[in-house]
């Protein structure tokens, strides 16, 4: 269940929105569902009421939600180009006038009016935000990390890092997703993970495929499909979850039985590169 992760959902108009046991916590994060199978965030001071979207590609929903939760969109933050990520952006330009849109450098995202590089900071009202660059999927991709000294930290992967899941290399190459991987691997182990899609079924049941004896996987492909069932999110997970469950994390970290998985592979990125190109090949899916 949701209590894994010590989170509890609360419903209001419909949107399920995430509230963390610690009374410390300063942000809350709020999942808004897009398009098929997107996912659009609300980041949000809860002390200033101010909220940060990120990659709104629906952009009335959510300033109908902050609306109605008394709260003031001050910023976008947009991991990366693709239209089902930056596409609202210049909508959203038009409804708040003003409204700073960050991006990555050289991504040429639409509507981006900041570009940021790594380590660098944005303020949220007493919010910290901090810039990872993971470029790969697209040329100047980006993951937006929120720390926090005394509970769990949160990290928006966009199209980098799924539940169990990898990006596809569009722009990159096995060293560069590697060394994004690397990145994010280092952040605190109960930082939680909200990633652009709900990819988590398809992911795990790869996973199953490359570590058919790994119980974690087999525990988490049925906990993800009951809650596919129900229409449930199955985000977030966590960087600790991510290492044991996520087949091109294990293969970064060089985990034993996924290094034997990839016979021939001279290292952890040949071995990221072989595990990204069979999952997209797709043969594994007559072999489950």
């Amino acid at each position: 269940t949701q209590s894994t992760w010590g989170l509890m959902f609360v419903f209001r108009s419909s949107l399920p929105r995430l509230f963390l046991h610690s009374t410390k916590m300063a942000y809350e994060v709020t999942i808004v569902p897009a398009l098929s199978d997107n996912f659009m965030y609300m980041l949000s001071d809860k002390e200033n009421k101010l909220c940060a979207v990120i990659d709104p590609v629906d952009p009335e929903k959510l300033i109908s939600t902050a609306n109605q939760r008394g709260e003031k969109i001050t910023m976008v933050l947009t991991t990366h180009n693709h239209w089902d990520h930056a596409g609202g952006n210049k909508k959203i330009a038009s409804l708040i006038p003003g409204i700073p849109i960050y991006g990555g450098i050289n991504d040429n995202a639409e509507a981006v009016t900041k570009e940021v590089a790594q380590d660098e900071i944005i303020s949220l009202g007493s919010l910290k935000i901090k810039v990872i660059e993971t470029p790969c999927h697209t040329p100047g991709h980006v993951c937006y990390y929120v720390p926090s000294e005394n509970s769990q930290g949160a990290v928006f992967t966009g199209d980098t890092l799924f539940t169990a899941g990898c990006g596809n290399f569009n722009s990159g190459t096995p060293q560069m997703m590697y060394n994004a991987f690397k990145k994010l691997s280092e952040l605190p182990d109960n930082t939680l993970c909200y990633s652009g899609h709900e990819y988590t079924v398809s992911n795990l049941k790869y996973a199953s495929f490359v570590e058919p004896n790994n119980e974690d996987i087999k525990k988490k492909l049925e906990w993800a499909t009951n809650q596919s069932a129900n229409k449930l999110h199955t985000v977030p997970s966590t960087i600790s979850e991510e290492k044991k469950i996520n087949p091109f994390m294990r293969a970064v970290l060089s985990v034993d039985s996924v290094i034997q998985h990839c016979k021939g592979c001279v290292d952890a990125v040949d071995a990221l590169r072989m595990v990204r190109e069979e999952k997209t090949k797709g043969d594994w899916k007559n072999k489950l």
